[in-house]
């Protein structure tokens, strides 16, 4: 969270709101889940001022209206998911590399070997 404890209309901010408090929610959930409120906080451009814990209405990029308590103004993105699994590293770099040999009329063998005889249509396309 900024330092900024006030905001003015249009500025970048974030609210939160409870969306179920602990006696709302589904029976079956671990303990320590239960036993808290199911907050979301979403971010938008403030359609009022309002200081740090008050109520306003914010506007999201999608256009929508959503009304929740001040938690920061000029918030950024902090989440973070981890290291990225090896095997995902590569699969962007991999298909365009198999996209551009599709299109250049290379086969491979399923042991990535290349192969002769025409590139096989698409679906649909002329047999």
């Amino acid at each position: 969270m900024s330092d900024v404890t006030r905001c003015s209309a249009g500025d970048w901010v974030e609210v939160e709101s409870v969306l179920l408090e602990p006696a709302e929610r589904a029976s079956g959930l671990p303990p320590e889940t239960a036993e808290r409120a199911l907050v979301m906080w979403v971010k938008g451009f403030a359609c009022g001022a309002a200081s740090l814990g008050g109520e306003l209405e914010i506007e999201t990029m999608t256009g929508r209206s959503v009304v929740g308590r001040l938690s920061a103004v000029n918030p950024g993105y902090t989440h973070k998911f981890g290291p990225p699994a090896p095997e995902l590293v590569r699969i962007g770099r991999d298909l365009r590399a198999r996209l551009a040999e599709y299109r250049a009329g290379v086969r491979r063998d399923a042991a990535g070997h290349d192969t002769a005889g025409p590139r096989p249509s698409a679906p649909g396309g002329d047999a």
